[in-house]
């Protein structure tokens, strides 16, 4: 895996903590440096170990499973992609009130990282060495979540629709890439 495709992974790993971002940032105007970076900061430290988590859990079944490794990480990405898409195109339309306790802050950074935990079982399926891509994913998910915290009062008009159809396409490339 190369760091281009690090930082695709990375990408794409991110939205769901961006998206997060972009919302609470059009809600929270009060202490909105301080808030910002314990949001961001609990998304971009939850994105970097849940890849590690996902990486150490693999040791357990790699032997058994090792034979199949390409073609399980092509199917991990193809499901991420597609719960990408169905999260786009899902008619819920609600909208949460913002919670910025800790509690609240540990509840999100773990439900946007879960899809961290299935890239370190590919990335060890890849046999690769996880540090690099861990923090790579983690620091991507921190600045993008930042950025998208501050620019959501100004770009209210990005749809989170067409967030997640970019995250799809990235990891469906990703599952192709890991087959070919």
């Amino acid at each position: 895996m190369s760091i281009y495709e690090i930082l695709i992974l990375s990408l794409a790993l991110a939205l769901d903590a961006l998206i997060v971002s972009f919302s609470y940032g059009t809600v929270i105007l009060e202490k909105r440096f301080k808030n910002a970076l314990f949001l961001t900061s609990s998304f971009g430290f939850f994105q970097f170990l849940m890849p590690i988590l996902g990486w150490k859990f693999t040791d357990f079944i790699y032997s058994y499973i090792e034979k199949y490794s390409k073609w399980i990480v092509f199917v991990v990405f193809i499901v991420l992609s597609i719960k990408f898409l169905k999260e786009a195109f899902s008619n819920s339309g609600k909208k949460q009130v913002a919670c910025i306790s800790p509690t609240c802050m540990f509840s999100l950074a773990i439900a946007t990282s879960i899809d961290a935990f299935g890239a370190g079982v590919s990335i060890k399926l890849l046999n690769i060495s996880i540090i690099l891509p861990s923090i790579i994913i983690g620091l991507v998910t921190f600045i993008l979540s930042f950025v998208g915290f501050y620019v959501a009062v100004t770009l209210k008009s990005i749809s989170e629709k067409n967030i997640s159809i970019v995250g799809a396409i990235l990891l469906f490339y990703l599952a192709v890439k890991s087959v070919i």
